[in-house]
């Protein structure tokens, strides 16, 4: 009996100890809560996935994927803190529309337009193209401000099985004219571009807020070439069969001085180590294209200039966003850092225009 006593107060201690020793590891390991993570108030290096950049009230922000979009700040774009989600809870009309999304928020787009802020987020699955893209706005991002206040305006543009394009990645531009644009699209027939209806943005209309049909504007082009792939990206294609070779996504449209440039990325992101993300633009006179790079290769039947690929320091680069701050143009992406196991970190850079108006990446 005194034996049966000694090892169950033998084992209740040992208990004791693996739930404390299991609570100190709890306590020390960031925990996802919605659309964020636990970690310390500051922070620097930060891991992150499709991010966009913009600067409000003294602070630059990031918005990437994440639960309800992950959103972060910092005074001097070297230490970071986290800031609540945007999509908290998710929307509705997402769950209820788009098969398997739960409120992980892909790839949003924020843009300052008219005295709002408008940001556009993804909601889709991995593999497939039953997506759709939507809308919130805000009139600060400024989380302490009085007028802070997401809104979400709903659908902007969905796909469904038989759509040729992804409804996902999405970026808004306003151009020279005062209209508003849509770039989106992920493999499928590539980059799409479509007019925005600003007169359906508060319409909340089912469906969504395109004033003409989408064209495509950039493609990688591998649908027609599968013969000249390699093994090693045949089989990654062959991971998402219904999406096909052609390996684009994340397009990005600027205009600066009379040109519109367009940035996207070719091959394939996710892999970590084995992840070869290249960031490629091209550039037209004309926000609808063709968008053209150095050697005249029209963007929509392959070309592309790398402005980034594998390097010393990454496996590859991709996923960008750019914002012009104070007159500086400032480019954003994700890289899968080799110093860090192929683990996607927060890349940024400053942007200058060459003598033939091509841009540069600053060091």
């Amino acid at each position: 009996m005194k034996t049966n006593i000694i090892v169950a107060a033998l084992f209740a201690i040992s208990v004791l100890q693996v739930s404390a020793q299991n609570d100190s590891i709890r306590r020390e390991r960031p925990r996802r809560q919605f659309g964020q993570f636990e970690m310390p108030r500051e922070f620097q290096n930060p891991d992150v996935h499709d991010p966009v950049i913009a600067f409000c009230d003294g602070r630059y922000y990031i918005f990437a994927t994440g639960f309800g979009v992950q959103c972060m700040s910092s005074a001097d774009l070297v230490t970071w803190k986290n800031e609540q989600s945007v999509l908290n809870p998710a929307p509705e009309w997402a769950i209820n529309s788009v098969n398997g999304y739960r409120g992980h928020t892909w790839a949003p787009d924020i843009q300052f337009h008219n005295g709002l802020w408008y940001l556009f987020y993804s909601c889709s699955s991995f593999g497939k193209n039953t997506s759709a893209i939507g809308l919130a706005v805000n009139k600060t991002l400024n989380p302490d401000s009085p007028d802070f206040k997401w809104i979400d305006k709903g659908l902007v543009v969905r796909s469904i099985k038989t759509d040729n394009f992804n409804a996902i990645d999405p970026n808004m531009i306003v151009d020279q004219k005062g209209k508003m644009w849509l770039t989106w699209g992920s493999f499928w027939d590539g980059i799409q571009l479509a007019e925005i209806d600003t007169k359906k943005i508060d319409a909340n209309d089912p469906n969504g807020m395109l004033k003409s049909k989408p064209t495509t504007v950039a493609r990688r082009f591998y649908r027609k070439n599968w013969d000249k792939l390699t093994q090693e990206d045949k089989a990654r294609s062959l991971e998402a069969p219904d999406a096909g070779a052609n390996a684009i996504e994340a397009p990005f449209l600027i205009y600066n001085d009379g040109y519109y440039y367009l940035f996207v990325s070719w091959d394939y992101c996710c892999k970590g180590e084995r992840s070869n993300y290249k960031t490629v633009v091209g550039r037209s006179k004309k926000v609808t294209g063709p968008f053209l790079d150095s050697k005249g290769n029209d963007m929509a039947e392959g070309g592309g200039d790398i402005l980034w690929q594998a390097d010393d320091n990454y496996y590859g680069v991709g996923h960008c966003g750019l914002a012009k701050i104070d007159g500086q143009w400032y480019f954003v992406a994700h890289g899968y850092s080799k110093a860090d196991r192929g683990r996607s970190k927060l890349v940024l850079r400053k942007v200058t225009f060459n003598n033939e108006a091509w841009p540069e990446l600053m060091k």
